[in-house]
């Protein structure tokens, strides 16, 4: 608790022994004035944590100036279409725009309480005319007394509460921490849909290498079919051996249909972070057997810096000194409210109003102190100061789940690569046992269960390969979410940026003033949901399931494939 200056708004000086001295002439003035700030002094826990990261990877080798993580990141995997995306999900994207509203209304909710320092002027004006019964009690018949009156009025008055206790200031501030935590959470709503968009998109890309090789796959196993079935003719092989063609056929080309069935339910999530209905939001699918972005290389900092680079670690700090704030305003209900008040004006029965003889006024003090409350106030107070050992508490859990988050993703980044370049030697192997027992086949110095068995090894290491690729780069994604993705917490609004309007403002209050970068806005664009505003990179809409489930036989190899003399090759 300490008593502080407040001549000066937001400022605070100690000051030991200072008195409350009021003089109230011809109305009320009040020129000397010491407020005691009752709320605890408020210091950020400081924690003991290592120097460095335990998992280790490719992730951490890049130079800061390299793989710094920044605003815009997405742009690190050089893909213009996701780059597209991004920007356009950030303007029209609805989850994103009601939780800038969201941090209006904690703005407003702190100027509502502020506005609680300052006098409450009121003023009112009316007037009546009354009749009163010739017949009523007491009066003579027959009478002269009137029995018609009128009566004007106007007046003004005010009231003050000189916030002596700093209750209206702690509550005010109390508001405008919780409104910076809302910023925070805005913050943290638009990483969330960032990386969510950009691995939404990373696992479009995975879909279509996944399809890509099941129509390679699927070009293979028809001349497969057709070469049992030759040799079916020629007497040279079992029927079992075109019935197990058939089936690798068949259920490789079911597989196709789940596969693309996922596509569109990707495609569909996206459209919705687009601000875009499903049925007219297309992505052209690409015809590559791989993800085709670039290598990404993050810097992952230091763990000293991490808590500076968090939203949601920012926004639990913030709360935890909203939680201090509130141990103020409680220990406030311990101490006589004051009031001051004032009200005059001029009453008459006709509208000659303004003369000395027609004034009213009045003016006066109260204060107030409760004397028996059951323990109310103390039970307010405990609740207050268990309210911010559990916003400490929850802190710390945000803080220990940032570390994990980080964590997690340098593990996941690092052992994804490495499975993936496993599995690209796995692939090579692969492709040369199905070369060599295609070719054995044909030859007549092999069964054909060699060569199945073959040919659904190679279709699974190829799989797999193109997961372990989509799991890499969606592990990146992650590490630079857990990082903060380049926000950095002196982009939240100062306290004093947080007040939405002025004391004085009376004009164009449909939005508030800009703070922390973040703006409302309405465009006409919002609630255009056909796509027709979007960018054209995105493609053409229809058609898109029919171009992904046909066209197999245009789609080249990747080495070639066998045919019906018996030349054996790798798709």
């Amino acid at each position: 608790m300490t008593c502080h200056d407040q001549g000066g708004a937001g400022t605070r000086r100690f000051r030991k022994g200072g008195a409350l001295r009021a003089l109230l002439v011809g109305g009320l003035s009040l020129s000397v004035l010491n407020a005691c700030d009752l709320a605890p002094d408020y210091h950020p826990p400081n924690y003991i944590y290592p120097n460095g990261w335990a998992g280790h990877g490719v992730m951490t080798d890049a130079k800061p100036a390299d793989g710094a993580v920044r605003g815009n990141w997405w742009t690190m995997f050089n893909d213009p279409e996701l780059n597209t995306l991004e920007t356009h999900m950030l303007q029209v994207n609805p989850d994103l725009q009601a939780q800038a509203e969201a941090f209006t209304q904690e703005r407003d909710i702190a100027r509502e309480s502020e506005a609680q320092l300052y006098p409450q002027v009121t003023g009112s004006a009316g007037g009546t005319k009354n009749r009163s019964s010739e017949t009523r009690l007491w009066r003579a018949v027959p009478s002269n007394a009137p029995i018609y009156e009128s009566s004007e009025f106007y007046s003004g008055a005010a009231t003050w509460e000189p916030d002596f206790w700093d209750r209206i200031r702690n509550t005010a501030h109390l508001q405008k921490n919780l409104a910076q935590a809302n910023a925070a959470q805005y913050a943290l709503v638009r990483l969330t849909l960032e990386a969510e968009l950009a691995s939404d998109y990373i696992g479009l890309r995975g879909l279509d290498a996944q399809i890509a090789v099941y129509k390679d796959s699927i070009n293979y196993y028809r001349t497969a079919v057709q070469i049992t079935q030759m040799r079916q003719a020629g007497a040279i092989a079992a029927g079992l051996d075109v019935s197990r063609a058939q089936n690798q056929l068949y259920s490789t080309m079911a597989t196709l249909s789940f596969t693309v069935a996922a596509r569109q339910v990707l495609e569909h999530q996206i459209a919705v972070l687009e601000n875009t209905v499903p049925a007219a939001f297309h992505i052209q699918p690409t015809n590559a057997h791989a993800i085709v972005m670039g290598d990404v290389h993050v810097d992952s900092g230091l763990p000293s810096q991490l808590l500076e680079r968090r939203p949601d670690v920012a926004q639990a700090e913030r709360q935890m000194a909203a939680a201090s704030r509130a141990i103020g305003v409680s220990r406030a209900a311990f101490y006589p409210n004051v009031t001051f008040s004032a009200s005059g004006g001029f009453m008459n029965n006709g509208f000659d109003l303004a003369n000395l003889a027609n004034s009213m006024w009045s003016y006066g003090v109260q204060a107030m102190e409760p004397l028996f409350t059951g323990g109310l106030r103390r039970a307010a107070l405990q609740r207050a100061w268990s309210q911010y050992r559990q916003a400490a508490d929850n802190y710390r859990s945000v803080v220990l789940q940032a570390f994990q988050d980080v964590e997690d993703s340098l593990t996941q980044a690092g052992l994804y690569h490495v499975q993936q370049l496993r599995q690209e030697q796995a692939v090579q192997a692969a492709l040369r046992t199905q070369n060599m027992t295609m070719a054995l086949y044909t030859g007549g110095l092999s069964d054909y269960l060699n060569s199945l068995i073959a040919q659904q090894d190679t279709l699974l290491a190829r799989i797999e390969e193109v997961q372990a690729q989509t799991g890499q780069l969606q592990s990146t994604v992650r590490l630079i979410r857990a990082l903060g993705g380049g926000w950095d917490r002196s982009q939240l609004p100062a306290v004093k940026d947080i007040d939405p309007i002025h004391a004085l403002q009376y004009d164009h209050l449909h939005h508030a003033i800009p703070a922390g970068g973040i703006d409302t806005h309405t465009s006409p664009t919002d609630n255009n949901l056909s796509g027709t505003g979007m960018p054209q990179a995105m493609g053409n809409v229809g058609g898109g399931i029919d171009q992904m489930m046909t066209g197999e036989a245009a789609l080249p190899a990747r080495d070639g494939s066998p045919n019906p003399d018996g030349a054996s090759a790798t798709p």
